[in-house]
């Protein structure tokens, strides 16, 4: 059985992280490109969301027995196979981690515009698969 005081725990966490994400992210990619604690508040605040979304899924996932994940992507995967998420929503969210490991791993390189939009533009998959759990299990 899913813990509920962990799902709301880690529901609190994800939408503090986006609220940061929205206060910090400048109104234009000029602004942002420009202030450099902006970027690091915004990118780290976009990691921990997800890392969020993806311990959250996982602990779905263990405590309702389905399945093992060889990887992140595969837990958003197997919450769309039980018919918990839609597949696009699990998509959205395996790009999500996509993100998270360029941004972990390729921080140096990583393209900041690609930031911005993500920032911008690209909160609603996170959104949506925290409404979904919070309606099955908040």
């Amino acid at each position: 059985m899913v813990d509920r005081s962990i799902v709301t725990a880690k529901i609190a966490q994800i939408e503090k992280c986006l609220l940061r994400v929205r206060e910090k992210r400048p109104s234009s990619l000029q602004l942002f490109l420009e202030e450099r604690d902006r970027q690091d508040i915004v990118m780290f605040n976009l990691m921990q969301a997800i890392q969020g979304c993806i311990d959250l899924a996982a602990h779905v996932v263990s405590d309702e027995g389905f399945g093992m994940a060889g990887s992140m992507n595969e837990f958003f995967y197997l919450l769309q196979e039980r018919g918990i998420i839609p597949v696009e929503l699990a998509e959205r969210m395996v790009r999500a981690v996509g993100f998270r490991n360029l941004c972990v791993h390729e921080y140096a390189r990583l393209d900041l515009k690609k930031v911005y939009e993500v920032s911008s533009n690209g909160l609603e998959g996170i959104e949506a698969f925290v409404k979904v759990m919070v309606q099955r299990y908040a």
